[in-house]
C-alpha cells in the first residue's frame, strides 16, 4: 500500500516532535519529485530584538528543510546523512505571517549533496537564499 502525500507529510512532521523544529513551529507542507517545502510562522518567538525575523531562525528553517529533503531523497536504509555546511544570505526583513523554505538539489552525488533553499514570504518575495551541503556515508553493518 502506497502512502498518500498527506500521510507522508504527517509522518515527517510527527518525527519533529520534541526537536528544534517543534520549538520553532516548522512544518513540512509540500513535496514533489525534486523539492520539499516547509513553513515557519514569524512571531515574537523567532524575532530579533528589533521585531523582525532572526537570521538564526531563518538558517534553522533552511537547515531543517534541506536536511529533511536529503533524508527523503537519499536511501537511508543504506546511508546516513549529515549536514556539512550552511550559508545564508538574508535579503528582506519579515515581521509577521509565514515564511516558506523550498529545498531543491543542485547536486545529488553518491557521497555529497548540495541543496539550494529559497525562503520567501507569504507574497512570494524572496527573503533569504541558503545553500546546504550534506554528506551520505554508508551505515555500518
Amino acid at each position: 500500500m502506497q502512502l498518500s502525500k498527506e500521510d507522508i507529510l504527517a509522518q515527517a512532521n510527527k518525527v519533529s516532535k520534541g526537536t528544534l523544529m517543534e520549538t520553532l513551529s516548522i512544518e513540512m507542507v509540500d513535496y514533489g519529485d525534486d523539492f520539499l517545502v516547509a513553513r515557519m510562522p514569524v512571531t515574537s518567538k523567532v524575532h530579533q530584538p528589533d521585531g523582525v525575523l532572526h537570521g538564526g531562525a531563518t538558517a534553522a528553517l533552511a537547515e531543517s528543510v534541506g536536511s529533511f529533503a536529503a533524508h527523503m531523497f537519499i536511501d537511508t536504509e543504506q546511508f546516513f546523512v549529515r549536514g556539512l555546511e550552511i550559508t545564508a544570505n538574508h535579503l528582506k526583513s519579515v515581521s509577521d505571517g509565514f515564511v516558506y523554505a523550498e529545498a531543491k538539489f543542485l547536486h545529488k552525488g553518491r557521497t555529497t549533496q548540495l541543496l539550494d533553499i529559497r525562503i520567501t514570504d507569504e507574497h512570494n518575495n524572496l527573503v533569504s537564499i541558503c545553500k546546504l551541503s550534506t554528506i551520505s556515508l554508508p551505515k555500518q553493518k
